[in-house]
């Protein structure tokens, strides 16, 4: 059985096939199973606080871990030593003045879709957090009484981003890119059983899986568009991918003031399983990594992935190799000389942008509603400032790529100064003015 290769368009193959596909009806089966609960809890307001787990959940758990785990089976490819040892013998090389066709459309198109799929998963936070808070009585802004802060939610969300970032690179250079993607779609799957859990303890659980999963699909985006694209128009269209962030505030605020006010905050976490199932139908146009088919023994996948992206394998002779590598790089050599300083400023760039992302935009839709806005109302400004803040990103792509890197950093960072000092010194009043929140 692990011999046998289901093909798919573009040369692209599925190690196990029937176990793979297996594990997604049992996974999908079993996330299903969990809806009865939460439908059955509609004359109460979708509030499901106090009430036991039943059999069908119970059974539903199962059929998650047993697909996920047939399906992780069905993903990982066999091991080929000497095919691995001829892939460290060459470079795969993208052709520089090769014109960019409808494979690199497609596969951007793509791509930018799987990204905004990821990021609505943290996004999703900010929107469940005022009515988890108030259905398991945690402790916020807007009621200061409760034992258990809801802070913790996002300490499990984003720590499990933090720890699935090195998690899937780890998976990826194993199982390959396409591979991790279609892993973290099944994940998506199953965390969203998290909108028919009872107890805040088991949403902190899944909410940490949750992260687990979002933590790769970035990364694993920037490496797939780094083998694919010529590199004269690679930051450009890098950026363009990564800019979904504002996107993904508007289609999730847009849902939330669309779907909370007549099924509760629950059904945010339930919207993950649709967006899983959309992301596994969109893997056929998502291309495996060429250095990695190789590695696997996979040589004439590689070839006709390499002829749609117009590539070329280079051959590494030992003697090249060991001078441009001549020793085992390492996580410490980007903080000695010549690349400590540019390390920790874009370290420090980093740290900042997460604190900004995570620690003010997160909070946003609850800091709104604890100024006196309505929710539905909250959601909506949130998806009208993010929706004037999409064009922002073509901007910045085309200053990057055309005009200077740092200096679009350097400008874009003083605006978002300028903007949370304006939050400080404003405070309050801007709740009431929409233009000036907006």
């Amino acid at each position: 059985m692990g011999a046998q290769r289901s093909a798919l368009k573009g040369g692209i193959r599925f190690q196990r096939p029937v176990a793979f596909w297996l594990g997604v009806v049992a996974l999908t089966t079993g996330t299903v199973m969990h809806l009865p609960m939460f439908f059955g809890a509609a004359e109460m307001g979708y509030r499901l606080v106090g009430m036991p787990i039943d059999r069908t959940m119970i059974f539903g758990m199962f059929l998650i871990l047993a697909g996920l785990a047939a399906a992780t089976y069905g993903l990982f490819p066999d091991v080929d030593p000497a095919a691995r040892e001829q892939a460290n013998r060459i470079q795969v090389r993208t052709l520089d003045d090769a014109r960019l066709a409808s494979p690199h459309y497609l596969l951007l198109a793509v791509l930018a879709v799987a990204v905004l799929i990821d990021i609505i998963k943290p996004t999703t936070l900010a929107f469940v957090v005022p009515g988890m808070a108030e259905e398991y009585g945690l402790k916020t802004a807007l009621n200061p009484d409760g034992t258990i802060p809801v802070s913790l939610l996002p300490l499990f969300g984003i720590g499990g981003t933090v720890i699935g970032s090195f998690v899937w690179g780890w998976l990826a250079d194993r199982m390959g890119r396409r591979s991790t993607i279609l892993l973290a779609a099944l994940l998506f799957i199953a965390t969203s059983i998290c909108g028919s859990m009872p107890t805040f303890g088991w949403n902190l659980f899944m909410c940490f899986v949750m992260g687990l999963s979002v933590g790769g699909m970035l990364p694993i985006a920037y490496t797939l568009t780094a083998e694919t694209i010529p590199a004269r128009k690679r930051g450009l269209l890098m950026i363009m991918i990564g800019g979904d962030l504002s996107l993904a505030f508007f289609v999730t605020s847009w849902l939330s003031s669309w779907l909370q006010p007549q099924f509760g905050w629950r059904v945010m976490w339930l919207i993950g399983a649709p967006t899983g199932v959309l992301l596994i139908m969109m893997s056929r146009w998502i291309p495996e990594s060429p250095r990695f088919l190789i590695a696997t023994g996979q040589r004439a996948e590689a070839e006709k992935v390499m002829a749609r992206f117009r590539a070329e394998i280079i051959e590494v002779s030992e003697p090249e190799r060991e001078a441009v590598t001549p020793a085992a790089p390492r996580y410490s050599h980007l903080m000695r000389r010549p690349l400590g300083g540019l390390s920790l400023g874009i370290g420090l760039y980093a740290l900042a942008f997460g604190l900004v992302q995570f620690g003010f935009l997160l909070w946003l839709p609850t800091n709104l509603r604890n100024a006196g806005l309505e929710a539905a109302a909250a959601d909506s400004l949130v998806a009208r400032a993010s929706l004037l803040g999409f064009p922002i990103t073509f901007l910045v792509a085309f200053l990057y790529g055309f005009w200077s890197s740092k200096k679009t950093l350097l400008i874009f960072a003083g605006l978002t100064c300028a903007t949370l000092f304006g939050f400080v010194f404003l405070g309050d009043p801007l709740a009431s003015t929409t233009v000036a929140a907006v």
